[in-house]
Parts: structure tokens; sequence; C-alpha cells
């Protein structure tokens, strides 16, 4: 049994409109992983004396990383390349990402630049960035007359 359906030209025109949009999706240059813009995921946590930066960064070497703290500002810089012994026609899929990165993050206090310790494991960075002296809690000793009580 056949069944007849009438014809609507602005289904046939969104189908078309449809195909070709699917065609230059494909085809563009922004579609590709490696032009693809991309922001580091950060972790930041806040102890009593500093900061502690986590970032996932699997497969960056870290000498192509670029750390710098300045005025209260941590900027991480780098750049994640692509696998060059795979040729691009040889891939069924490629969803990870390529090219260079950045990331700021500016601290609500000041902290000391020249304590910043940087650890890389198993593609996880990790910055320990000390508050300043000025910032962090100080116990205040109270005098009398007789003795020193820590406060």
């Amino acid at each position: 049994m056949k069944t007849i359906v009438r014809w609507n030209p602005v289904r046939e025109m969104m189908a078309w409109q449809n195909a070709l949009e699917q065609a230059f999706e494909e085809a563009s240059f922004a579609n590709r992983p490696e032009a693809r813009p991309w922001s580091l995921a950060l972790d930041a946590a806040e102890t009593e004396t500093a900061f502690i930066i986590k970032a996932s960064i699997p497969g960056v070497n870290p000498d192509d990383l670029e750390i710098t703290l300045e005025d209260d500002v941590l900027t991480i810089k780098g750049e994640s390349k692509m696998d060059e012994t795979v040729k691009e026609a040889d891939f069924h899929l490629r969803e990870r990402r390529y090219g260079t990165f950045a990331r700021s993050l500016r601290f609500p206090v000041a902290v000391n630049a020249d304590a910043v310790e940087a650890d890389y494991a198993h593609g996880v960075l990790t910055l320990t960035v000390p508050k300043a002296e000025a910032v962090k809690p100080k116990r205040i000793a109270i005098r009398t007359n007789d003795k020193v009580i820590e406060g």
C-alpha cells in the first residue's frame, strides 16, 4: 500500500539547508580540534597560609609551560601538541584538544611570589602559592604585669 504525502516546499528547503550547514560545519577549519579555543580548567583551594591551584594538563611537557605571577595575578600558558606520528587521514575520531592555552587567576589577597612551588605529576600541575606575611593570621601575645599570655 502506498501513502500519498502532500508536497511541502518549506520542509524540502529546510532539509537542504540542514544538509548544507552540516557540510560546511564538517569542512570548516574552526571545527578542527587543533583550532578550537579552550580554557584551562582549574581547581583553586585556600588554606590558612596558602592557595593550592591544580590544573589537569595530560600530555603536556612541563618544559612547554610558562607560569608567571605578577601583581597577585597567576598566569599559566602552554601548548598541547598534536601527535605527529599518525597521519590526519588515519584518524577515525579526534576529540582531544590541541593548541595553545592560557589561564589567569587573580588572588583575593597579596601572595608571596618568591615562595611559589610548582609540581607536575601524572598530568596534574599543582601550584602552592603562599599568602604574604601581612595577610596571614597572627596570634597576639597579651602582656600583664606578671607574665606574657599567648593569644
